[in-house]
């Protein structure tokens, strides 16, 4: 896996060890940007299911200022500090929490945080996203205008819309659909 475009660019970046992760392709990723940037002149990024943290990064590389990257996988935060290194993104620029997806929305609700890209790509089988989808909502975790990629297979149908957020796009790629949501309030 690489950064494909950016600052970062050309960056080789490692997957978690083991089948508990399903990295995302080059393909997807190109794909996840070219609709939801593809470039970005700053702003917050939330990687909800951070895996290699290649998503982060590539949001980063691409002009985001700030990522925080979640997972509850120990093999997986090791492998985004590894990333983090390697591509020597500075301390500052991204923060790791190793956390389970619906504890880590709440805290940053309590830390009154929002986001201008909000990346959801959850193992397949183990997925919340219509609840998840629902609380950003509800929570005001995305600033106005902001855009949660939602990446998903092609088994789930997610709703139009959920609270403030409504899709705009939807592509398949294979097996996996790429959904882009925007806060519209």
């Amino acid at each position: 896996m690489r950064v494909i475009s950016g600052k970062y660019k050309g960056l080789h970046i490692k997957a978690v060890p083991g089948q508990s992760t399903r990295p995302t392709t080059d393909k997807v990723k190109e794909a996840i940007f070219n609709m939801a940037g593809p470039y970005f002149e700053g702003g917050t990024v939330l990687d909800l299911y951070g895996g290699s943290g290649g998503l982060a990064i590539e949001a980063l590389s691409r002009g985001m200022d700030e990522a925080v990257i979640v997972d509850r996988d120990k093999k997986a935060v090791e492998t985004i500090y590894a990333n983090l290194k390697a591509c020597r993104i500075p301390s500052g620029e991204a923060s790791v929490f190793r956390n389970e997806a619906s504890r880590a929305l709440k805290a940053l609700v309590k830390r009154e945080m929002q986001f201008d890209l909000i990346f959801l790509d959850p193992p397949y089988m183990k997925h919340r996203l219509p609840e998840e989808l629902e609380f950003i909502g509800q929570n005001n975790l995305i600033v106005k205008n902001g855009t949660v990629v939602v990446e998903h297979s092609i088994q789930v149908a997610l709703e139009e819309s959920y609270e403030t957020l409504h899709r705009t796009k939807e592509e398949r790629y294979g097996d996996t659909v790429i959904s882009i949501y925007r806060n519209e309030v």
